[in-house]
């Protein structure tokens, strides 16, 4: 298992039910093994499974957001 984290700004997130649903959305992802959403900081702090899971996968979930990695 290798596992990274990252730190990621989301933008348009600006309430607890689009909170709710990033967190959804993360524990659907076969791979991520944690993470952290942050209403107040618009960001998630996300550890994954790279032999998984990629960026690009975590990035994905929500296309109507903005990601910043």
């Amino acid at each position: 298992m290798a596992n990274e984290k990252i730190d990621v700004k989301i933008g348009k997130m600006k309430c607890s039910n689009c909170a709710a649903s990033v967190e959804e959305a993360l524990s659907n992802i076969d791979g991520v093994t944690a993470f952290e959403v942050s209403l107040s900081d618009a960001n998630a702090k996300i550890e994954y499974d790279s032999n998984k899971a990629s960026k690009n996968d975590i990035k994905r979930i929500k296309p109507f957001y903005s990601w910043y990695v």
